[in-house]
């Protein structure tokens, strides 16, 4: 297995901690920059802190957590080369890696998920990239970089 960065906020110790283990078990090496506190961070500061190892290269994907998932998915999603998804289940996990080829996942600490985000995270993880037509999306998402539409 490979690398993954991980980060998360104050929001999501508890998540990220389960997140981690799993990621060992199943053999990732795991890069945790996130916090072990309930101390208050900013999910953007932590987001660009996982981005940026991401995109200094010898990743394979990346996890993020905060209270919701939704402002360091958001934040993730604001920095060039980054395609981070927010899965409600595992099928929308499954179609984040499939559909969208997404080098980020972000949870939500405080969520109550209708399906357990380790499942999630292991149908992202075990779903292959589907080229063809999904590839093309995936450029066409990537060339909206930087667009003041």
């Amino acid at each position: 297995m490979g690398k993954v960065v991980v980060a998360n906020d104050h929001g999501a110790v508890e998540l990220t901690k389960q997140i981690v283990r799993h990621l060992q078990q199943r053999g990732f090496e795991v890069n945790h920059l996130g916090v072990l506190s309930t101390d208050s961070v900013d999910y953007p500061d932590m987001a660009a802190q996982a981005c940026g190892e991401f995109l200094a290269g010898g990743y394979e994907f990346g996890v993020l957590c905060c209270g919701t998932g939704i402002g360091i998915s958001i934040s993730a999603n604001k920095i060039d080369g980054i395609r981070c998804a927010l899965p409600q289940n595992i099928f929308a996990a499954q179609m984040a890696k499939s559909h969208n080829n997404v080098n980020f996942i972000a949870f939500g600490g405080r969520i109550a998920y209708p399906e357990p985000v380790l499942a999630m995270l292991d149908a992202y993880i075990d779903s292959p990239v589907e080229e063809g037509r999904h590839a093309k999306r995936v450029q066409k998402i990537m060339a909206l970089e930087g667009c003041t539409c």
